[in-house]
């Protein structure tokens, strides 16, 4: 492991968990596609799984009050399904498909909430499981569940304060399905130091920058970082199918 490669995973964790605390979600959409592209699709997705749970249980601790039980109990149980179907495709798909794979997928569901915010794709029971169902695959095969979500909230307008505190139960279960048929990454001492120091230091970070940055313009910076991500997760999933 390169120091290049040490200081571009700590700067996507940084990120991802700076995005999480302000605006409730968003960890994986913006770790994932970098991680898996230093680390692999296999052991990217696993490590922004883990991460995700991890970040998502501590909010959950302090927020849980605020949750809807009544949405969760739709939305959870068809994640969980789905993120159990996909979890072994990581390992049965070649690394140089599962990239390519990954980086469309990302890109066509940041594109879809970008251009499709006021188009009621997700409505009633039927809309919560099917938008469950689509995150927890997604999250399990590509490490980005929240664009499904995002689009469901948007269609429903979910108040904020009560879908911040749902996520992360939703987040938090759909992760620890997502990586316990998976086991654990294999990565060494030195990835994991910084990986706990970069999560700290951007859940702190977080905290301090939701008095100064909106919610909007945080969502934006979020999809910014998560668009260059898989584009280059792409760029690289084609490269190594070309050569």
């Amino acid at each position: 492991m390169t120091m290049l490669q040490l200081g571009l995973i700590g700067v996507a964790v940084f990120a991802g968990a700076v995005i999480q605390r302000l605006t409730g979600l968003g960890f994986a959409m913006v770790a994932a596609p970098l991680l898996t592209l230093v680390l692999g699709p296999f052991e990217g997705v696993l490590l922004a799984n883990i991460l995700t749970f991890l970040l998502t249980f501590g909010m959950f601790l302090v927020t849980w009050r605020r949750a809807e039980p009544r949405r969760l109990a739709l939305l959870v149980p068809a994640a969980i399904l789905a993120a159990l179907a996909g979890a072994p495709l990581g390992r049965l798909i070649p690394s140089a498909w599962m990239l390519t794979i990954s980086g469309a997928l990302v890109l066509g569901a940041l594109i879809l909430v970008m251009t499709m915010r006021h188009v009621r794709l997700f409505h009633g029971r039927t809309g919560a499981l099917a938008a469950g169902a689509i995150s927890g695959f997604m999250n399990a095969t590509s490490g980005v569940g929240g664009a499904a979500i995002t689009l469901y909230a948007m269609n429903i307008s979910w108040e904020q304060a009560s879908f911040y505190a749902s996520m992360q139960v939703y987040l938090a279960v759909l992760n620890l399905a997502s990586f316990l048929p998976k086991g654990l990454p294999h990565l060494g001492q030195a990835v994991g130091l910084v990986v706990v120091a970069a999560l700290a230091l951007g859940f702190a970070g977080g905290h301090w920058l939701g008095r100064l940055v909106s919610l909007d313009g945080a969502r934006r910076g979020a999809i910014f970082l998560a668009l260059a991500g898989a584009a280059a997760t792409l760029a690289k999933g084609v490269y190594q199918m070309a050569g």
